[in-house]
């Protein structure tokens, strides 16, 4: 989860960003090994 701040969209509120990876059979989500801090930059 990304701390952008909530933004209208359509008929909710987002308050979080997903991120994935888009190969031949779908999308494969970003996922963490293990905890990081909050802060720690997506590489």
């Amino acid at each position: 989860m990304i701390n952008f701040p909530p933004k209208q969209i359509g008929p909710f509120v987002s308050e979080f960003l997903l991120t994935g990876f888009p190969t031949e059979e779908g999308v494969v989500i970003t996922t963490l090994e293990r905890p990081v801090p909050n802060g720690t930059r997506l590489a």
